[in-house]
């Protein structure tokens, strides 16, 4: 097998005789290969499913506190988001957006451009489909550029990673500051860790220009599992583009080519060329998700996972009492209150506020929205105000309560938490301290289902004392929606 460095090709370009669209559609699935087991209320697959809940053990407590709906909204920036099938084994198209004309599987393609901001979001595992065939399997993006001008790319941000080598899933304390982005655990907080401080890894060049009626290949990345245990790989990737006119994307899943003397290679830019117009959708499906309009006949709900264009890569907020003022009471002494996080239908806390991003095109296979928001960055602005009349230490943290959809008047957590992990990214904090100054602060959290969790920081508010606080966090793929922002005024200030 060759080293992994050398299968990474940047910049290549070859004509491609691939018809414009003509007027976008909703083609029927192609055929596709057997289904796999849902992925039930969105739970990543390093993790056990939840037991129904009245098989849950009974350690629940009560805290009683308000749970608002999140100011603000998402952006309108597309999101090419591939996550289904998340485990791949047969080659084909994972997700495109190029025009259907002229293809062999048509209802494999989505039709829909990209032009100006727009991210690319995937999430794909590997598996040795039996202990002889452990050949490696490449995700290859095509980027096609169908106008008769030059269109350039310019990649903002950008970090892709592989389960095995480059971030296992290790044992990490729940709460660990981490000012320079080295701690992570699994390859979607790494990836969130590296664009939350701002990195491009090395391996993408700044822009790249796509001659007129040419392909690009954006990545060309191998996910090995045949020298690794227990014989299975992820990867996870998330970039920020630019595109000054519009481009066509597709990802793909090829098993490595071999050459005459038997060993792997890296695909090229005409194999990847030949399996977007010839092949068909990458398999095994997953399981369907939930009809939309028949939620209630279901005693469990299968969300699926996410194939298609979402709109939505930022949801910017600042939150405050009401549209009518611009700071946030701090609660009373001994009282707290919430905003939801990556809530999603069945998963509002009471709210009725669903955050998922739509989805402009999907396939029919796949779920209905974006739950999760994998990627997508929440950037929230809290004035505090201490309106009580007295001194208050005051908290800010974020939580994972148990999922529930209607309101209670209060949050559900668990006396010791469950033991599957619901959170693990990283999160950025900025805020002025009690002696003046302003700090900007990292930190990494783990958070089972079911855990308070401790805060991000801990302030004491005199009367009348404003403090502006931020908190950045992009929504980590390696979690389990939704989670709360609480704020909370102790009850020893």
């Amino acid at each position: 097998m060759l080293p992994l460095l050398s299968f990474f090709t940047l910049a290549q370009t070859i004509a491609a005789p691939i018809s414009l669209p003509s007027s976008p559609g909703s083609p029927n699935l192609p055929s596709s290969p057997p289904r796999v087991p849902p992925p039930e209320d969105v739970i990543p697959p390093q993790e056990p499913r939840s037991l129904p809940q009245e098989m849950l053990p009974a350690q629940e407590v009560f805290q009683p506190q308000d749970i608002r709906p999140l100011p603000g909204q998402l952006d309108t920036v597309p999101v090419f988001n591939s996550n289904s099938p998340e485990l791949v084994q047969t080659e084909g198209i994972l997700l495109s957006t190029f025009p259907p004309d002229g293809k062999t599987e048509p209802a494999a393609h989505l039709n829909f451009p990209f032009q100006g901001r727009f991210d690319f979001f995937s999430h794909h595992i590997a598996r040795a489909r039996s202990a002889g065939d452990t050949r490696t399997l490449f995700q290859g993006v095509l980027v096609y550029n169908p106008t008769y001008q030059p269109v350039t790319i310019d990649i903002l941000q950008g970090a892709s990673y592989l389960t095995r080598p480059d971030a296992l899933f290790v044992d990490l304390p729940p709460y660990v500051d981490d000012p320079t982005g080295r701690v992570y655990a699994g390859p979607g907080s790494r990836v969130i860790s590296d664009i939350l401080h701002g990195r491009r890894q090395g391996n993408w060049p700044a822009v790249t220009v796509i001659p007129p009626r040419e392909s690009w290949m954006l990545m060309n990345l191998p996910i090995p599992v045949g020298t690794v245990a227990p014989g299975s790989n992820g990867r996870s990737t998330l970039l920020r583009l630019w595109s000054s006119g519009p481009v066509y994307m597709a990802s793909m899943a090829m098993y490595a080519p071999l050459n005459p003397n038997k060993t792997e290679r890296s695909p090229t830019l005409e194999e990847w060329q030949n399996l977007l117009v010839n092949g068909g959708l990458a398999g095994p499906r997953d399981i369907p998700p939930t009809p939309m309009d028949k939620l209630k006949e279901y005693a469990r709900i299968v969300y699926g996972r996410v194939s298609g264009v979402a709109l939505g890569s930022e949801w910017k907020a600042n939150v405050t009492d009401n549209a009518k003022t611009d700071y946030l009471s701090i609660p009373k002494r001994g009282r707290a209150f919430s905003y939801g996080l990556s809530t999603l239908y069945q998963g509002t806390f009471g709210t009725g506020q669903v955050q998922s991003a739509s989805l402009v095109a999907r396939y029919p296979d796949t779920a209905y929205q974006a739950n999760g928001n994998y990627g997508i960055q929440y950037s929230l602005t809290l004035p505090l105000n201490n309106t009580t009349g007295q001194k208050q230490v005051v908290t800010v943290s974020i939580q994972t309560p148990l999922k529930q959809d209607k309101a209670k008047g209060g949050l559900l957590f668990f006396t010791t938490p469950d033991d599957r992990v619901f959170f693990r990214g990283p999160v950025r904090i900025r805020y002025t301290d009690d002696h003046g100054a302003p700090q900007t602060r990292y930190v990494h959290l783990i958070q089972q289902r079911g855990q308070a969790g401790q805060p991000l920081v801990t302030l004491t508010m005199p009367k009348n004392d404003r403090r502006l606080i931020q908190v950045d966090l992009l929504y980590p793929p390696d979690s389990t929606p939704p989670q709360v922002l609480t704020i909370a005024t102790l009850n020893n200030s």
